[in-house]
């Protein structure tokens, strides 16, 4: 508004004006170095992999561990080695699973049907007795719930049972306890501790003495 011939030049006087109305200079060469330096420096996530990196070395207090068990070594294989382990199980992926796992720990599992099924291999076996008896308590035609009690008085306390079920199915957990189960497991839980539960299992006993 004071243009004239009295005062500083036109584009002098409309440079100062425009500075003037603008905000306090942050978009400078050095401002945006600072600017940007803020939000750069945290983008380097190294730190943070360290600190994962330590606590799968060393763990972490109140951190489950982030890696899977190791598989445990094969048993030795015997040709002729007789079934200690058998699976009341009809859902295919986890036959599927239960057979590759056997077979790489070379161990023999008997997938049965019902009651009769099994009585009949565990009589071809002799006077052995299974050594484990695993149930899919979803399994609707082997009826985990009157079969278990019924496995548990004929073949008395040398035969684990373990069952296995959806993580939400808490009552049917309860109840497979009350009949009987020596270990009831989340599907989850069941396939990652099924090596271990297979060689375990899948071992001859030592003679005594």
């Amino acid at each position: 508004m004071n243009v004239g011939p009295g005062h500083p030049s036109g584009g002098g006087g409309r440079s100062r004006r425009r500075r003037g109305r603008r905000p306090p200079n942050r978009g400078g060469a050095g401002g945006r170095q600072q600017h940007s330096g803020i939000f750069t420096a945290p983008m380097d996530h190294n730190y943070r992999n360290a600190g994962q990196n330590n606590g799968q070395r060393r763990g972490r207090p109140g951190f489950a561990p982030s890696y899977s068990p190791v598989d445990p070594e094969p048993l030795p294989r015997k040709e002729d080695a007789t079934s200690r382990i058998f699976a009341f199980v009809d859902d295919l992926f986890f036959q599927a699973k239960i057979q590759e796992t056997a077979r790489k720990l070379n161990v023999k599992v008997e997938f049965v049907k019902n009651e009769k099924d099994m009585m009949d291999h565990v009589k071809q076996n002799g006077e052995e007795r299974p050594s484990l008896i695993i149930f899919d308590m979803n399994n609707a035609n082997a009826k985990p719930l009157s079969l278990i009690p019924k496995l548990k008085s004929k073949l008395k306390k040398g035969t684990s049972i373990i069952g296995f079920l959806s993580h939400v199915q808490g009552d049917l957990k309860q109840k497979a306890h009350e009949v009987g189960c020596d270990m009831v497991l989340p599907r989850s839980a069941f396939s990652q501790n099924l090596p271990q539960l297979l060689r375990r299992h899948g071992a001859e006993e030592e003679p005594a003495g």
